[in-house]
């Protein structure tokens, strides 16, 4: 029976890094199996943004920074926007830094949760609209609203009466 070997899982630049098990590497498989080390994803703010896009692109899949802020890190770390995997260790050790100064992540809907339990409690009028599970900045409900809603349940209605004579 063949039994592949894979090696541990490896730390490469700051990028993730696997190596293929021995017999495809032997094989030729895959082009850049022959050096036995694929390249997968860099790990900035504690995510693993795609190798493939730009960077000003790839901060974005970080929870908390849209194209405003990914643009303004890259004002600040004056790295040029090009794809992740070409970025040079510097650069990225760089962009770790700046985005670090942000509230990402965890801490961010750690935020955002613990304000809308505040809402809750206190009764607010947006608090209740929280735990109606609508809407709560004026929006009609009559007919929209599906996205607070949820899928549409149709409820029977009242049988009209046969007015007897």
């Amino acid at each position: 029976m063949f039994q592949a070997k894979s090696v541990k899982l490896a730390r490469f630049c700051g990028m993730k890094a696997v190596t293929l098990p021995k017999q495809q590497v032997q094989q030729g498989r895959a082009v850049a199996a022959r050096r036995g080390l694929v390249i997968r994803a860099a790990r900035v703010g504690g995510v693993e943004v795609p190798n493939a896009k730009r960077i000003e692109t790839a901060l974005t899949y970080i929870y908390g920074i849209g194209p405003t802020t990914a643009k303004a890190i890259l004002d600040d770390t004056k790295v040029e926007n090009k794809r992740t995997r070409d970025l040079e260790e510097d650069e990225l050790i760089a962009l770790r830094t700046e985005v670090d100064k942000y509230q990402i992540e965890g801490d961010l809907r750690r935020f955002n949760s613990l304000a809308i339990k505040r809402l809750k409690e206190i009764q607010c009028y947006r608090g209740r609209r929280h735990i109606q599970g609508l809407p709560m900045h004026g929006q009609k409900t009559k007919t929209n609203a599906r996205t607070r809603k949820g899928k549409k349940v149709t409820v029977a209605g009242k049988k009209k009466a046969v007015a007897k004579k």
